[in-house]
């Protein structure tokens, strides 16, 4: 049975965010990359009656890249406070680990 997988310390460090699970793996995400990675519907787009997803034309300011705080969502996901105030993301923990995966 596989162990549930959750963050047991997060750290912000200069421009990135610095997570160790519980498994005692460590990821580290830059957070041009997170914000760029954003699931909320206003910055991924939402599935419409036929499953077409329209992404929003989202821009960007340097303020949208820094890390004004973070909550954690249930025992599932962590929310991110952008200082631009952006903050409707959550981000499962799943996609994170996804997230922190090598591009093939």
């Amino acid at each position: 049975m596989a162990t549930r997988l959750f963050p047991n310390h997060i750290q912000p460090i200069g421009e990135e965010l610095a997570i160790a699970w519980n498994d005692g793996t460590e990821s580290y995400f830059r957070l041009e990359l997170l914000r760029r990675a954003c699931p909320c519907a206003g910055c991924g787009g939402e599935p419409d009656i036929l499953g077409n997803i329209e992404r929003p034309d989202v821009t960007y300011t340097d303020a949208s890249f820094r890390l004004r705080g973070y909550q954690m969502v249930g025992g599932y996901a962590l929310q991110p406070l952008w200082e631009d105030g952006h903050g409707t993301g959550l981000y499962s923990f799943a996609f994170l680990q996804r997230l922190a995966q090598p591009a093939p």
